[in-house]
């Protein structure tokens, strides 16, 4: 997953979102750490399930790390200013998109991780 995460952030440019798609455990957080690393991030990388939302700010490029789990209400997503943080270019990786229902913009990749005999398998869609 880290090696992915790495790939990844090579083909974004400066604007792309990512939807993270699996279950607990899957490693979604994982593939986020390897995507900031790439991009030369030195610190812990933990998902932002408390607070929604992580920023980072590497090699000028806005990253903002998005954890979904908790929200019971798409609603939700307008008071903490959704629409504010997609007004710019910036790069979005979204765990749990699913619980963000119409009020995420669609994404530019999707990735499904599903758990099989203790492997990962990861559908990319484009």
């Amino acid at each position: 997953m880290l090696d992915l995460g790495a790939e990844l952030s090579k083909i974004c440019g400066d604007s792309c979102i990512i939807y993270l798609q699996g279950v607990l455990g899957a490693g979604k957080t994982v593939l986020v750490r390897g995507f900031l690393n790439a991009l030369g991030h030195k610190g812990p990388v933990t998902s932002p399930t408390f607070t929604l939302v992580e920023p980072y700010q590497l090699n000028g490029k806005q990253i903002y790390h998005f954890d979904l789990y908790r929200v019971t209400d798409p609603q939700e997503l307008e008071n903490i200013g959704i629409r504010d943080y997609f007004a710019e270019p910036a790069i979005f990786l979204i765990e749990w998109p699913e619980n963000g229902k119409n009020k995420l913009p669609k994404p530019d990749i999707t990735c499904d991780i599903k758990i099989i005999d203790h492997d990962r398998e990861v559908y990319i869609n484009m």
